[in-house]
């Protein structure tokens, strides 16, 4: 492939290839909770840390996945409260987070196209270092999310059956809020910090909609989250776009895809169970419907469907 010749690109891939796993990974825990913007608040706060990185001449990175950590662990403690006015400190935090980083890199001397950068993603702009970086977060992120599955899932569920069982709750939900922190840092480049929200939350959409078990929504949110990763990184080479609102809109197209597929699939059952709830005939030799021989029983042609008899109702094939 022709994008494969160039070092940025492959760096693109590999990143796009690591924000897949990892959003979908830990944002399924998210969803569960209904804290599906959670990401979005805490990439505000992360703008914080990329500007005081380009203010004082450190690592944005670095910086970013303090202000985010710190960020998560105060957005836990705020909605731990469970007050009235947790929701207005949240919004503080959250309007706070981004105007403090637009003023940090505005007294900065790397302005606008910074900016942009993180905000919106800037994903041929990832360095090695980057990478390397991003490389450790998430196998950290991974082994943290697959290894204490149980105990997230369980906490995310209901936390006072979790709390019963002996489970340290506020301890779980601070790693949760830490590994959603890594996870925005890990994927700003890729989509940015203000559309980071979107790559956790529609490929658990999409699997909500289709699997029908916690195991196979995960699978299913992982393998969506790698599908538009490298398939909207690689559009956006191709259609000259910006990766990240590429990357966004193919997991839009795909939660609607899924969406319409499986609300025809039900209409087609619902109004075959209707049809055959309606079914009065009787079928036998000389009803007049067509038989036809199928396996040990008989068949009937009824309306473009073959009816059988069993028991006291007919199978529709």
């Amino acid at each position: 492939m022709e994008l494969l010749q160039y070092d940025f690109m492959i760096r693109a891939l590999v990143a796009s290839l690591m924000v897949g796993l990892t959003a979908p990974m830990v944002g399924i825990y998210l969803v569960q909770r209904r804290l599906a913007l959670i990401g979005d608040g805490i990439g505000h706060v992360a703008l914080t840390g990329v500007a005081l990185g380009f203010l004082t001449g450190t690592a944005p990175v670095g910086a970013a996945l303090v202000c985010a950590v710190l960020g998560a662990g105060a957005i836990e403690l705020i909605r731990a409260r469970g007050r009235a006015s947790a929701d207005v400190a949240l919004a503080v935090m959250f309007y706070g987070g981004i105007a403090g980083g637009v003023v940090l890199i505005g007294l900065s001397a790397d302005r606008p196209a910074n900016l942009t950068a993180y905000l919106f993603g800037a994903i041929t702009t990832t360095s090695g270092e980057d990478l390397a970086v991003f490389a450790a977060l998430s196998v950290a992120v991974l082994a943290v999310a697959v290894g204490l599955a149980p105990r997230l899932f369980a906490v995310s569920n209901d936390e006072e059956f979790a709390r019963a069982s002996g489970m340290n709750v506020m301890g779980l939900n601070l790693l949760l809020a830490a590994l959603t922190a890594a996870t925005v840092v890990i994927s700003m480049r890729v989509v940015g910090l203000l559309l980071i929200s979107a790559l956790m939350i529609l490929p658990n959409a999409v699997a909500q909609v289709v699997a029908t078990s916690f195991r196979s929504s995960l699978l299913i949110a992982v393998a969506v989250g790698v599908g538009v990763g490298l398939g909207g990184t690689t559009a956006s080479y191709y259609l000259n776009t910006p990766s990240g609102g590429t990357i966004v809109l193919l997991a839009i197209a795909v939660f609607l895809v899924a969406t319409l597929t499986t609300a025809a699939r039900r209409a087609v059952h619902s109004r075959r169970a209707h049809d055959l709830a309606e079914h009065t005939h009787e079928h036998g030799p000389g009803c007049g419907h067509p038989a036809i021989e199928h396996g040990d029983h008989v068949d009937y042609e009824h309306d473009g469907h073959r009816h059988a008899i069993h028991g006291a109702h007919y199978d529709d094939h």
